[in-house]
């Protein structure tokens, strides 16, 4: 089976065309190819397939096997790929996630795409749609404890949950202690991806992330996002912020027409073969 290694700020995925290859029991290959020190080596595995109502279809799977709705990181790396082995060479494509279908902008160069722009469409603020139990329509600023600490979450889906909690040291936050403990808490059915968050100023902060099924990670697409409504809600930034994370930065728009726009660069690593599809 062959396959490609590509990141996007350092959240890295291996990628398999499923126009050309077969994968049999993905959620199995996950958890082997992604293994650091035994397989290939990334934060999961994304399969590029036919679409009946996209330019292609993304389907994810985490380093644990489970299937997620959505990879912000990894989509501009699906787009790349399109575009660039022809599947759907022009500047716009639509791609077909668990999350809907999603529009993306690309910025080729010489025939290689480096940057893309993804409409990720509108933020899902209501409790019940991101999943998380409780009493109240959003969750601003309520309290969860873990460990006998108390944090004051915000909660937002971007097609997959985000628990977005700020922090004054972001980069000395001991985030391998308490990510696994929220990322389970049981008000969360369907588990969540936790943002810790430092706030610089209007325009910037600085975020790590605990992702559900991965552990922490260089970035998170998703969860920039999910980070920067919440700060727009909670009054701490302007709605164009810049996202720095583990691996780099995403600019994020939560524009006037209600849709999150991230902009950022997808990168091919290399390519091989994988002898235990």
């Amino acid at each position: 089976m062959r396959f490609i290694k590509m990141h996007g700020i350092g959240n890295d995925y291996i990628y398999v065309d499923c126009l050309q290859e077969t994968v049999r029991e993905p959620e199995k290959l996950a958890v082997r190819i992604s293994d650091r020190h035994f397989g290939v080596g990334g934060d999961g595995l994304i399969l590029i397939m036919p679409s009946d109502k996209a330019d292609a279809r993304m389907q994810m799977f985490n380093a644990d096997g489970s299937e997620g709705e959505m990879c912000g990181n990894g989509i501009r790396c699906v787009a790349k790929y399109v575009y660039e082995a022809g599947i759907a060479r022009k500047p716009e494509i639509t791609l077909d996630t668990l999350a809907g279908v999603l529009t993306l902008q690309l910025f080729p160069t010489q025939g290689k795409v480096e940057k893309v722009r993804v409409n990720m469409g509108q933020p899902r603020l209501r409790r019940q749609e991101i999943p998380m139990l409780g009493e109240g329509e959003r969750v601003l600023g309520e309290t969860l404890v873990a460990d006998g600490r108390e944090f004051a979450v915000t909660c937002v889906s971007m097609g997959n949950p985000h628990c977005v909690i700020y922090v004054d040291d972001v980069a000395h936050f001991p985030v391998a202690h308490y990510g696994p403990l929220l990322e389970h808490h049981p008000v969360f059915p369907r588990r969540t991806n936790v943002e810790w968050v430092e706030w610089i100023n209007r325009r910037e902060i600085r975020q790590r992330t605990w992702e559900r099924g991965s552990g922490e990670t260089l970035a998170c697409g998703t969860g920039a996002c999910g980070a920067s409504v919440a700060s727009v809600l909670n009054g701490r930034t302007d709605r164009l912020v810049t996202v720095h994370l583990l691996g780099g930065d995403l600019e994020i728009e939560w524009a006037d027409d209600n849709h999150v726009y991230m902009t950022g660069p997808a990168v091919e690593v290399f390519r091989g073969e994988w002898s235990d599809a």
